[in-house]
């Protein structure tokens, strides 16, 4: 079976929708390395995933050819790989984040998307205009053109058929898992090395995401006046956002609690991850929340929004709260920080529940649907 993908986020973007592909491409292979993969990206970075997928059998990367195929790359990855995938007769084509090429119904293969979420509908103030119409377009085309949408979360198969008008048989829910290096056990060597590179107190709270005003990192920095005395470490790419947590942080006499690193790895993270107390994460809403299964598979309880899809991630045994009440977080925060017995209990039975998003499960019931019959 010969299977394409849309490869752009998983060889230019380091978190989010990149994590999603990357994971994905590296568990297909693992577990079917006879499958025949074809990776459409317009541009790539000699990053550790090109090293490690450029050395792969049956794992081709496709880039534009030409002058103008690489200065219109859009026009390339809107139109152009279509054209490779019936002269490469491929088999299956999955976008991997919310969009298919514009002339994708003139390949005959079976046509799959994966949607992540619609916030920006749900959400629409936190989005430019121009911006939301845009996406609109695109992730509305990619679900009508698609002979299968992945949904990562029961959460964004309800917005699906709520804002695009889908049925619901054409969507199947297929959560996301997580690279292998987070249920990998560290030696004190490994431990070491990071905490020689990062600033890494003896235990500190961990928030890990995108620092915009959607993921509400606010919240957490605000409780910290009624927690006792732990360091918050954060690691994300900033945005505005950034600058209004960075003043409440001044004025409120902050600085020596909260760490921002930079230039975390991949290999890096989950040794952060599995060294923190607690991990917070109050977003307001997500498609699924992949930081809330790296922390469970890491073996750290988890604090966050107690509304969306964040039940579905973090499970029955995980702590939920109303994501803008700084009172009540801190007081789980203490709760933790005050019983270890507590902490472990909960991180043990996070970790089982974490069990089915092994990427043995969640590949199998990808290979399921490439494989079968429309």
């Amino acid at each position: 079976m010969k299977i394409a993908f849309d490869a752009k986020r998983a060889f230019l973007n380091n978190s989010g929708l990149g994590n999603y592909a990357r994971t994905i491409i590296k568990n297909l292979y693992s577990l079917s390395p006879d499958l025949k993969q074809y990776l459409y990206s317009p541009k790539v970075r000699n990053n550790d995933f090109y090293i490690e997928v450029s050395i792969l059998q049956n794992v081709s990367i496709n880039q534009p050819t030409g002058l103008f195929a690489n200065i219109f790359s859009s026009y390339w990855r809107s139109y152009t790989i279509t054209k490779k995938l019936i002269e490469k007769k491929i088999d299956v084509y999955h976008g991997l984040s919310n969009e298919l090429p514009i002339n994708i119904k003139q390949f005959k293969g079976k046509k799959i998307v994966t949607i992540h979420d619609l916030i920006f509908l749900r959400y629409p103030h936190l989005y430019p205009l121009l911006d939301r119409l845009i996406y609109r377009r695109k992730f509305y085309a990619a679900c009508k053109n698609a002979d299968i949408i992945i949904a990562i979360s029961e959460e964004t198969k309800k917005d699906i058929i709520l804002f695009f008008n889908i049925p619901a048989q054409k969507i199947k829910v297929i959560y996301q898992s997580c690279d292998d290096s987070f249920y990998k056990n560290y030696t004190e060597n490994e431990i070491q090395e990071v905490k020689n590179t990062h600033p890494l107190p003896p235990s500190y709270l961990l928030y890990v995401g995108t620092i915009e005003k959607r993921k509400n990192l606010l919240t957490i920095v605000k409780s910290l006046k009624q927690v006792k005395e732990i360091p918050l470490i954060v690691i994300g790419k900033k945005t505005e956002y950034f600058n209004e947590i960075e003043q409440y942080i001044s004025h409120n006499e902050l600085n020596s609690r909260v760490v921002f690193l930079e230039n975390v790895t991949n290999r890096q993270l989950p040794i952060i991850y599995q060294n923190a107390s607690v991990f917070i994460y109050p977003s307001i809403f997500e498609g699924f929340g992949i930081p809330i299964i790296e922390a469970l598979i890491s073996k750290t309880p988890v604090i966050t929004n107690q509304n969306g899809c964040f039940p579905e991630a973090g499970g029955p045994n995980s702590i939920y709260i109303d994501p803008f009440n700084e009172t009540l977080l801190a007081d789980k925060i203490n709760e933790l920080l005050n019983s270890e017995k507590l902490r472990n209990e909960i991180a043990d039975k996070g970790f089982l529940y974490a069990e089915k998003f092994h990427k043995e499960k969640i590949t199998k019931q990808l290979i399921e649907i490439y494989e079968s019959n429309l």
